[in-house]
């Protein structure tokens, strides 16, 4: 669930944003008393997300308006479904509109496109779909949640809740061994230590370090497939380590990696490039 807390300090810094001179437009045409009632509309098929960040929103602007949740997150919606309805002061319901519907259409383009990629797992697949630190700067927490709105995965919070070494990190410590041996003298017993990998080479290595978890870097299925084989043949855990794929991965190619048997597919795309949602406020009449 989204904490209240989260939702307001990213909510109250879109509407200053928004607001800091006011709604000209509005305060210029709509009477002040007027009051007016409206429903949030599903232009295209969708996985509804982002509810309470919506009601938030006007609850923010004017905590006399009242939002009705008709959808719940996780639901999937057609095309001219209503999803949630408002009803307040008419001022208030077009302040708040588009700082709204930014954020819902962005949670909802989010969730819809995770359940896309978790839908192209094979039935019976055990293999994640996860998502990645690729969020937009301060949205990470809204976005997330969208991405387990959609029935797929979260990959590690921030910078410090797991060691992930990537090649960066390789090139800074001198070599994967290096760093994997730097990583388990500094970080906790309880933590695994992921390296990621872009060539059977590397795996090599990575594998002789003692790695938790291979992050097999932009390979392709032929790669990724004999990857695997040899992390099963290391036998430590009994499984060889966790495996994870990740970059240049489309929604084509799910099926095949699954396929493969990586435990882990990482995709930038669920969050950097999901498209919005298509979704339209109307208002039907003064109340």
């Amino acid at each position: 669930m989204l904490q209240l807390r989260i939702i307001d300090a990213v909510v109250a810094r879109a509407l200053e944003e928004d607001l800091a001179s006011g709604d000209l437009t509005s305060e210029a045409c709509v009477p002040p008393n007027a009051s007016a009632r409206g429903a949030a509309i599903a232009r295209h098929e969708m996985v509804a997300c982002g509810g309470d960040v919506f009601r938030r929103t006007f609850q923010l602007v004017d905590p006399s308006v009242e939002v009705e949740l008709v959808r719940a997150d996780g639901e999937l919606v057609g095309a001219g479904d209503v999803l949630w309805r408002v009803r307040g002061n008419a001022r208030s319901l077009l302040m708040g509109e588009r700082v709204a519907l930014n954020f819902a259409q962005r949670m909802t383009g989010i969730a819809t496109s995770a359940r896309r990629y978790v839908a192209a797992c094979p039935s019976g697949s055990s293999t994640r779909i996860a998502d990645t630190r690729k969020t937009t700067p301060g949205l990470r927490a809204l976005e997330r949640y969208a991405v387990r709105t959609g029935g797929a995965h979260n990959h590690r919070d921030d910078l410090g809740s797991a060691v992930m070494i990537k090649d960066n990190h390789i090139v800074a410590a001198g070599g994967i061994p290096a760093a994997v041996a730097r990583a388990r003298a500094r970080a906790p017993h309880t933590c695994r230590v992921e390296v990621e990998v872009t060539t059977m080479a590397e795996l090599e290595l990575a594998l002789g370090a003692g790695a938790d978890i291979v992050m097999l870097d932009n390979m392709d299925d032929a790669a990724v497939r004999a990857a695997v084989l040899r992390c099963r043949a290391e036998g430590h855990p009994p499984r060889g380590p966790i495996v994870e794929a990740s970059g240049g991965v489309t929604l084509a190619r799910i099926a095949a990696l699954c396929d493969a048997g990586v435990d882990v597919i990482s995709v930038g795309a669920l969050t950097h490039s999901a498209p919005a949602a298509d979704i339209s406020l109307e208002l039907t009449g003064l109340v």
